[in-house]
């Protein structure tokens, strides 16, 4: 596996110290596919102009966070524009010091695109839909570039775009920032643009500021982001792109307010978005969340404490152990199989070897073992995630290099690596793997 040494660094350090990597996903995605086949049916939906809304559930190192870059990934390829951010005690959905439009603030920022995929990419946008508005105009019209009637017929497009917002809430303030922006990247007025791009990422302080440097009478505040967001979606569509993915992590950070008032406000807020997705009010446009079992399911303090959202995402009668329901709103993330961690850890092995040129001299048999290992500990079956095993597994690796001549095997059944085991664990593990081809 033929993988540049620079992506092969960022994968094997970001998984040592228990995050995801947002390069080089490719390599290393297993398993998950009928979540992945799920998500990227809202994909299609949104991109004929739908929207769809999705929770993403599961433990601690369960492999959340993982999903949501890599359908990132996959949108971007697709054509869309992504935006992510993680809540924290300064940013939520809804506050009353500014912590909602900080998250506002967050997906501006990491506002990403296929060519940009690093995040700030909001100049980016807005400079590729009037170049592409021009290159349009001159396949169609045959005027050469310096002549008015070109600026004239290229005008005529840009408004039609503007204009067709105005019907949404603050669509015509939006639609004034849009063309201000045009006409400052006609003239080459660097400065004016400078002014519509922090306008748009949500950092004037108020609506004075707003119109002593733009002459609008509105700004993003922590009560209307959302507005925009649906704005920028809409817009978005008509610049040529295929919809807008909003992802936002960590959901645990309104769980833990402490405020019961301020978290029912912010529980509002999700139903506002849900509703709005769900009926057709927003076009072009998906948001994924994603929060851990508690977050969502206590009934004091999570969102089933909302009674308006518990009773549109509880789990039907019919889905339980076994048996799940992709299209539900809630997708509820099952452990890796045995096969599947072992898969990844054969990958990651190769990726290890590459990245510190070395003949890899784990062999199969090892990682079966190490896998026995990890999952033989007692309680194993419902509490180990795939973080504890990856950086289990890639500090087995690291020590291997290290200490040329080491045997693995022998590392692996010292004290070190072996654990509790309970006669059950051990059993189902030997059946597991005696039914896996080697």
């Amino acid at each position: 596996m033929k993988i540049p040494k620079r992506i092969a660094s960022v994968v094997i350090n970001s998984l040592k110290g228990g995050v995801v990597p947002r390069i080089g996903l490719p390599y290393i995605t297993v398993g998950r596919q009928g979540e992945i086949d799920a998500l990227l049916h809202d994909i299609d939906i949104i991109s004929q102009g739908g929207a769809s809304f999705r929770f993403i559930v599961g433990k601690y190192g369960s492999g959340k966070s993982f999903l949501l870059q890599t359908i990132r990934n996959y949108a971007m390829d697709r054509n869309f524009v992504v935006a992510d951010a993680d809540l924290s005690p300064e940013r939520r959905l809804q506050g009353t010091k500014g912590q909602g439009l900080a998250t506002y603030r967050e997906l501006m920022r990491n506002l990403a695109t296929k060519t940009r995929p690093e995040g700030g990419a909001l100049t980016l946008i807005l400079d590729r839909w009037i170049s592409g508005v021009q290159s349009e105009t001159a396949a169609q019209s045959g005027f050469s570039a310096d002549s008015p009637e070109f600026s004239a017929a290229v005008e005529r497009k840009i408004f039609e775009v503007i204009n067709s917002l105005n019907e949404m809430v603050h669509g015509f303030d939006f639609a004034k920032l849009l063309s201000i922006y045009y006409r400052s990247y006609i003239s080459g007025c660097d400065e004016e643009k400078a002014r519509v791009v922090k306008w748009f990422r949500g950092e004037y302080v108020n609506k004075s500021e707003a119109k002593s440097e733009l002459g609008v009478n509105i700004a993003v505040t922590d009560e209307d982001w959302y507005e925009y967001i649906k704005l920028f979606a809409a817009f978005l569509k008509k610049a040529g792109y295929d919809g807008m993915l909003i992802l936002v992590d960590e959901l645990v950070n309104i769980y833990k307010i402490p405020n019961s008032i301020t978290r029912q406000y912010n529980y509002e807020k999700i139903l506002t978005m849900y509703n709005d997705t769900l009926q057709g009010k927003a076009e072009n446009l998906g948001i994924i969340m994603c929060g851990t079992p508690q977050c969502i399911e206590d009934r004091h303090r999570g969102i089933y404490s909302y009674e308006a959202l518990r009773s549109r995402l509880e789990q039907g009668r019919f889905s339980g152990e076994g048996v799940k329901d992709m299209l539900a709103p809630v997708i509820k993330l099952s452990p890796l199989t045995y096969e599947e961690m072992l898969v990844l850890i054969e990958k990651l092995a190769a990726i290890h070897a590459g990245l510190f040129d070395y003949e890899q001299t784990l062999t199969q048999e090892d990682m079966i073992s190490f896998i026995k290992i990890e999952f033989g500990r007692i309680g194993a079956d419902t509490n180990i995630t795939p973080r504890e095993v990856i950086r289990d597994f890639i500090e087995l690796m690291n020590i291997v290099y290290q200490n040329p001549g080491t045997d693995a095997s022998a590392l692996l059944n010292s004290g070190k690596f072996e654990y509790a085991k309970t006669e059950i664990n051990d059993r189902t593990l030997e059946k597991e793997f005696a039914e896996f081809e080697i």
